[in-house]
């Protein structure tokens, strides 16, 4: 794989973060399939949220009553995050259940500056 990265690009996100992607080939090597569904916040341009109905992680762990707001998908936040900021996007990225299960992605703000500053080439 290539170290360089041009025009903010990324490989989880595939392009450039005016409209990342989770069908990539990071996403599709870890989960075999694309997300549910991608959306980037109205009200702040830092923050996207991928959405999954039922994320492979919580298909393979029983979850006692008393711990039910546990949501094991906070692994999967882990490896996205890991996975952005060694590719040079560092971002926070974590688990919630909304629409089954959402992982919110905070992208810092020298990504999104950085992104900016590339659109006009």
């Amino acid at each position: 794989m290539d170290a360089r990265f041009t025009r903010g690009k990324s490989p989880l996100l595939e392009r450039a973060l005016g409209r990342p992607r989770t069908e990539g080939p990071v996403w599709r090597a870890l989960f075999g399939k694309e997300a549910d569904k991608l959306e980037q916040a109205n009200d702040d341009d830092k923050t996207y949220y991928v959405i999954e109905k039922e994320p492979l992680v919580n298909t393979y762990i029983s979850v006692p009553k008393e711990n039910s707001t546990l949501n094991c998908a906070a692994f999967t936040a882990g490896l996205v995050e890991a996975v952005l900021t060694a590719s040079g996007f560092p971002a926070k990225v974590t688990a919630h259940w909304h629409k089954g299960t959402t992982l919110m992605i905070k992208f810092e703000e020298a990504v999104i500056a950085r992104d900016k500053s590339l659109e006009g080439r």
